[in-house]
């Protein structure tokens, strides 16, 4: 490649950054003309033809439409460009920039008007916007005026602890990201989750061959087991008294076998860690706590290993 097909790419690069796939990837074509072979160039061209079409016909929508269906649209891209043989960080760091400027100029546009959860729900998007664009303080100040009003949200609370990994704040990550996972481990959107401290956890839970909804419940349990999720706090009185009738409730779903076990097994397993944590700080001690791990090593044996040696 040489130096003016080098200045071509760096065009193409600015254009994608710019949320301008169609002009990129006239440039590319003329590139990729002389440089047919080349991996950086055929994958760069590949990523604008993927959103080109889609990008077009988003006049046609009202702008929360436009930002949620660029969103939707960039979770089925991520696999996709993943699985491609000529992947490029790079060339998807060009493209990541223009379609998240392209939701958040979106979701600008869509006013604040709405119930109390729409308006925190937008505040979460236009901060999952800010933390894929790299500001993770502009991105943190949205995120907690959406937690302000919905505290009990696991996608926000989820967010929040993405941003303070990636800050570097990885004790208060770890809490952020324990308490997501408790509260709804399936509100919690893995596919957007960017820091190494969740991403590895992730990776490792993904490696012992579990999908979807197990994936997502197992996630809290290896996050113990790992000592990622290691930063503990106190239940409340009427929290503990929940978590029990939780899990009460939640033994009785395993024993119809018309539920997928697969996905309550470790979601119970995940409710007792936090109720032997409970029962660690309390003057109830070790019988309450014998009578959890009984309960851990009926389901999983393997884990109870794990979590006693």
């Amino acid at each position: 490649m040489g130096v003016s097909d080098a200045e071509d790419l760096t065009k193409a690069y600015k254009l994608l950054e710019e949320g301008n796939p169609s002009e990129a990837r006239k440039i590319l074509a003329s590139v990729l003309e002389y440089n047919f072979d080349n991996p950086e160039i055929s994958f760069a061209h590949w990523c604008c033809s993927y959103w080109i079409d889609f990008i077009r016909k988003l006049p046609s929508l009202e702008p929360y439409e436009q930002g949620d269906g660029l969103i939707a649209r960039w979770k089925s891209f991520k696999p996709d460009y993943e699985a491609h043989k000529a992947f490029r960080q790079k060339t998807v760091c060009a493209v990541q920039k223009g379609i998240f400027s392209l939701a958040l100029k979106a979701y600008e546009n869509a006013g604040e008007d709405g119930s109390d959860s729409q308006v925190a729900e937008l505040y979460r998007k236009k901060g999952l916007c800010y933390k894929k664009l790299g500001n993770y303080e502009a991105a943190l100040d949205l995120l907690t005026k959406a937690y302000n009003i919905s505290p009990q949200s696991a996608v926000i609370l989820a967010e929040m602890a993405d941003c303070l990994a990636l800050c570097g704040e990885d004790r208060n990550a770890k809490v952020l990201f324990r308490e997501a996972f408790f509260i709804d481990a399936q509100r919690v959107e893995i596919d957007f989750l960017d820091s190494e401290l969740i991403c590895c956890l992730i990776r490792q839970v993904r490696e012992k061959g579990y999908t979807g909804a197990a994936l997502q419940e197992w996630i809290p349990v290896y996050g113990v087991l790992f000592g990622v999720f290691n930063i503990k706090r106190e239940l409340r009185p009427q929290e503990a008294g929940r978590l029990r009738q939780d899990i009460f409730a939640t033994e009785n779903e395993i024993k119809d076998p018309s539920n997928d076990s697969k996905v309550l097994v470790p979601k119970l397993i995940n409710m007792y860690f936090w109720l032997i944590d409970h029962y660690a700080r309390t003057s109830e001690g070790n019988s309450k706590i014998k009578e959890c791990l009984l309960q851990i090593r009926v389901h999983d044996e393997s884990i109870y290993r794990m979590y006693t040696k």
